[in-house]
Parts: structure tokens; C-alpha cells; sequence
């Protein structure tokens, strides 16, 4: 089973991260759901997970927030991402939790509110779920 990013569907800047992810995801492992969104709240809920923290990896039936979340999505992308998010592993999780938070209270404020969210090109769509994964 692929892992799955859950993502604050409200927020544009996290939306954008989603596309960018997708983008520099070259062997297409990732799949992405809105938390929001029927999947999203049904994924949450069998992790047993609110949709508290703006970012959610689901990985092999386990859950990842936060920045651990980051660096396992990272470590995963094409060069040089994969590479830079294995020294963030160095950091403490203290530190690199506290540095997730600041960007994460601040993302709203990253990216301009749209009344609407940008469809994923056509050779993404298929990896944003609109169905639970089997």
C-alpha cells in the first residue's frame, strides 16, 4: 500500500506543499487526501487521529506528524530533497518540532487565501484519493 499525506485542505499554502510533493515525488509513491475530505476523516479516524496537526503521513500502518512527518516524506522524494531531509534527522525532534510549529502557525499567513484550490495536473490527479485506499 502507497503511504498517504493527509493535508489541510483549508489551507492554501499546505494545498501548495501537496503539489509540490507530488511534483518532486519521481516514482509516484505518495498519495494525498484533504483531511477534510471523506477519506481524510476516515483515515484520521482509523489511526485514531484528529486533524489537529497540518500535516499527517500514514506509512506502512503507522503515523507520522510534525516534522517527523516532513523528514520521512523528504527522505523519499528525488535528489537533492532526499538528501537534505536525512541530516534534518540529525536535529533533535525538540528543535526540529519547535521549527515545524513556528512555519505551521504561520502557513495561513504564507499563502494568500483563495475562495478555491488549484486542480492537480492531470498526471496527478490520480494520486489524490477520493476513495479509501484497499
Amino acid at each position: 500500500m502507497h503511504p498517504v499525506i493527509l493535508f489541510d485542505g483549508d489551507c492554501l499554502f499546505c494545498h501548495a506543499s501537496a503539489h509540490w510533493i507530488a511534483a518532486r515525488d519521481r516514482q509516484a509513491v505518495f498519495r494525498f487526501a484533504a483531511q477534510q475530505s471523506i477519506v481524510g476523516q476516515a483515515l484520521l479516524a482509523k489511526q485514531e487521529m484528529s486533524a489537529e496537526d497540518s500535516v499527517v503521513l500514514i506509512e506502512n500502518g503507522c503515523c507520522y506528524v510534525k516534522s517527523d512527518a516532513v523528514l520521512r516524506i523528504g527522505r523519499r522524494l528525488a535528489w537533492p530533497w532526499n538528501w537534505l531531509t536525512a541530516a534534518g534527522f540529525l536535529v533533535p525532534r525538540l528543535l526540529r518540532d519547535h521549527m515545524y510549529d513556528a512555519i505551521a502557525n504561520r502557513r495561513h499567513r504564507l499563502a494568500p487565501k483563495r475562495d478555491h484550490c488549484q486542480l492537480p495536473p492531470l498526471e496527478l490527479r490520480s494520486r489524490f484519493l477520493d476513495e479509501l485506499p484497499r
